[in-house]
This record gives structure tokens, sequence and C-alpha cells, in this order.
């Protein structure tokens, strides 16, 4: 991929391609300052646009190798990159537009989440730990240990209850106290999982299962957990 394509998803209709968006992985949403972040993998950059016009606004290297998941915490109003092959984050002033620091993770990460009130949590995949990190000071606080799980991929935040779900590549999803890092339950899921979604309505995490499938887990209450 080399282009990012904007939807609108009332009529389904293109509606603006953000261009030179080299090995595309993900893209991060800061409606607060109106613009949107991609991460580039391939060029190991960011390129960073206009919500409204969507023309680019400016392109940063990252520093490190392969930026995958890319995060907007409006609590520090930065971005972070989640660099894939260097086991590290690049953290972007998304005021500014301009890297403030390079923080050293475990291990190669992956998806990652916030809580909107100065913590950042990411899964480690070669590790099989969550890390912490304190937005504010720019550190890993937690190093979180989230066996049996192996290989975590896509994490999803119940924020009201503070539970992380992490899915991992031995068909389980763990969920993880997001205050203390206790774990809580594991529970089966689909083989080949990259994506988790959590729905705060419904109180349901959704897995995506690369197999075809998507595994609905239901919170009944914040330590009670069924497929």
């Amino acid at each position: 991929a080399t282009v990012a394509q904007v939807i609108d998803i009332k009529t389904g209709k293109l509606v603006g391609t953000i261009p030179d968006t080299k090995g595309i992985h993900g893209i991060a949403i800061a409606n607060d300052l109106n613009k949107g972040i991609t991460s580039n993998g391939r060029d190991s950059s960011v390129t960073i646009f206009d919500l409204e016009t969507l023309k680019v606004i400016t392109k940063i290297k990252v520093t490190g190798r392969n930026p995958d998941a890319v995060l907007y915490d409006p609590f520090s109003h930065k971005v972070f990159t989640f660099n894939g092959g260097s086991s590290n984050s690049t953290v972007i002033d998304a005021k500014e537009n301009k890297v403030l620091a390079t923080i050293p993770l475990d291990g190669k990460p992956e998806f990652s989440v916030t809580d909107g009130n100065g913590k950042v949590y990411v899964n480690i995949e070669d590790k099989s730990v969550i890390n912490v990190i304190n937005s504010t000071t720019l550190q890993v606080e937690q190093h979180w240990s989230i066996a049996p799980g192996e290989e975590p991929s896509g994490l999803a935040l119940d924020n009201q209850n503070h539970r992380l779900f992490s899915v991992c590549s031995n068909k389980l999803m763990v969920i993880t106290d997001a205050e203390t890092g206790k774990i809580i339950n594991t529970l089966p899921i689909g083989n080949r999982c990259d994506g988790v979604a959590f729905d705060p309505e419904k109180k349901r995490a959704y897995s995506s299962n690369g197999e075809g499938s998507i595994t609905v887990v239901q919170e009944e209450n914040s330590n009670t957990f069924k497929v």
C-alpha cells in the first residue's frame, strides 16, 4: 500500500487520497487538532494531514524502523508510533509536528491503547508482556507478563472497568487489570487473530481472527467474562 483513501461513510464515496504513505500500517485521528497521522512502514515515517482538506501538512522521519501501530493520546497531545523493526516508540508533539523522544520497549511492539488520563498500554509481541508508558514523563513504568498468552497482537480497553483485552496467537484472549497488571481471565478465541475492539455500551470484546471468524466475549461484570 502506498496511499490512504478517505471514504464518506454516509454515501460510500471516495472523497480523498493521502499520497506517498509507503507501506502504510495504521492511522491515528486527532480530532481536537484536526489532524490525521499515518504510520508508513516502508520508509519509516509518519504523514500528518488536515482532516478537513485532506492535504498533507508534513512528513516526519521516525526514530526507529517500520512503524506499525500508531496512537494519538489526547491527554498529552502526543503521537506514539510503535516501531516493529527497532523495538521502540517514537513520540511526536502533535501540535508542533516535532519528534520529542524515543522510548525503548521490551521487544517488538504491536497494538496500543490510551486510557486518556496519562497511561498508554502496548502489547510486546515477542515477549508476551504489556508495557505501560507514562505519556507525560515518556517512561515505561510497568512490565506486565500476560502468560499463558503468546505473541499478543490486538489490544483493547474497557476504560470504565479498567480491563485490557490482549488477543494472542495461541488462540487466547488475555484479560488484564489495567491498574494492577493482574490477569483476570483467559478465554479461547479463533486462530490467527490480529485485532480486537471493545464496545463500551454492550460491554463486549470482539476478536478478529484471520481464519475468517470473530470471537465475541461478553463482560458480565469486571471479573466475569464468557465467549
